[in-house]
């Protein structure tokens, strides 16, 4: 694909994801947020337009696009004022599915998942004692013949109550047991549809933003050993397989935020009259806003940077982790602005700023925390020793 082909493209699509989200306008997540509900219409109508489907090949029904376009789909939801959060995994979530499922697996789901007849939305990684270090999680899965029963805990498991499919990382081999603490880890594929009431309990978390996210309890739960996604015990490179994706896509998420929480505040500051003047001639409110708009841009080089190389396949770890850790700064940094030139009405519910600062807040510690990633930089980046 040209250069210019490539724009196009970029192009189009931001103009009809802003055309489609234009249906949804703010009042429409404003209701969802006060009665902690979930998107449904708005996902479904992204799924029928073949949005959430942009990572799977054209052989399987999806749209074959990469991790860019992926990364601006999402990034225009939140752009448009809406919560791309409703649904990012089942883009994300691919890649592990498309890296690891057998052919099998592949042809069994994908385009069912593509078609919109079944949700992949939720992903079962965290847990109350190892939040982050995943490789010491105690959820269990043990063969016995031709299935697995899983016993154990997940926590933050968001949108698991509104997904048909459930991506869960156990472990196959106790960490005693093994010669390194990323061994003995595996990915199974559960069918929320039949596992709910029969060894699984789903409850939800009231959290600070409208996440539908949940806590999940697994009781001597059978999972077909067919559902095993790439080899048992490797669950590990499963996994880190789909992290890099992850942190583009949620950098694109904040950086569609900070452009949101910019243009409010812009159009806002040009229209507020105090002491007979506009405040955006005042430099107290100008500068800040300049600043913000100028680190959002900054994330967003990384954020493609990031993109290309993932999608041309080469080594992205470093690029996508600061993509994240950038785009969420900035976001932050742009949403601090927001409210500050809204002042008070940056509180009321009725301008979205108060509810999208609630919902940016949160990728300053998810899918990893911003200390997490400069953790990551200055050992792998710069050489430096292991800081934990």
């Amino acid at each position: 694909m040209s250069a210019a082909s490539n724009t196009d493209l970029h192009r189009d699509l931001r103009r009809e994801v802003a055309d489609l989200c234009g249906r949804f306008p703010g009042s429409y997540w404003r209701d969802l947020d006060r009665r902690e509900a979930y998107p449904s219409e708005f996902v479904e109508t992204l799924t029928g337009a073949g949005y959430l489907a942009a990572l799977i090949p054209a052989e399987f029904g999806g749209s074959g696009l990469g991790v860019q376009e992926a990364s601006i789909i999402l990034e225009e939801i939140n752009r448009s004022g809406g919560n791309a959060a409703a649904c990012h995994a089942q883009m994300y979530i691919m890649g592990t599915l498309l890296r690891h499922g057998s052919e099998a697996q592949k042809r069994e789901y994908l385009p069912r998942i593509a078609s919109g007849e079944l949700r992949l939305q939720a992903f079962g990684v965290t847990e109350p004692t190892s939040g982050t270090d995943t490789t010491r999680i105690r959820t269990s899965a043990v063969r016995d013949g031709d299935r697995y029963v899983v016993n154990g805990q997940k926590v933050w498991t968001s949108r698991a109550e509104h997904s048909d499919l459930l991506l869960l990382v156990v472990r196959t081999t106790p960490l005693e047991q093994v010669e390194k603490k990323t061994q003995g880890l595996s990915v199974l594929l559960v069918d929320l549809r039949t596992a709910v009431g029969n060894g699984l309990t789903i409850r939800p978390l009231r959290a600070m933003m409208n996440h539908a996210t949940t806590e999940m309890f697994f009781d001597n739960l059978e999972v077909p050993a067919a559902n095993l996604i790439g080899p048992e015990g490797g669950g590990f490179r499963c996994l880190l397989d789909g992290l890099n994706a992850e942190r583009i896509l949620i950098a694109a998420e904040c950086i569609g935020d900070g452009r949101w929480f910019i243009e409010r505040a812009v159009s806002y500051a040009n229209e507020r009259v105090v002491f007979d003047r506009p405040i955006g001639k005042n430099q107290g409110v100008q500068f800040p806003l300049a600043r913000a708009h100028v680190n959002v841009e900054s994330a967003d080089l990384m954020r493609i940077k990031a993109a290309e190389l993932f999608d041309a396949g080469r080594p992205c770890g470093a690029e996508s982790n600061m993509a994240k850790l950038l785009a969420a700064d900035a976001a932050w940094e742009a949403a601090n602005a927001a409210v500050q030139t809204f002042g008070g009405y940056g509180f009321a519910a009725e301008y979205d700023v108060e509810r999208k600062f609630r919902e940016c807040r949160l990728y300053q510690v998810a899918p990893i925390s911003t200390n997490l990633i400069l953790s990551y930089i200055g050992q792998h980046v710069l050489g430096l020793p292991r800081s934990f």
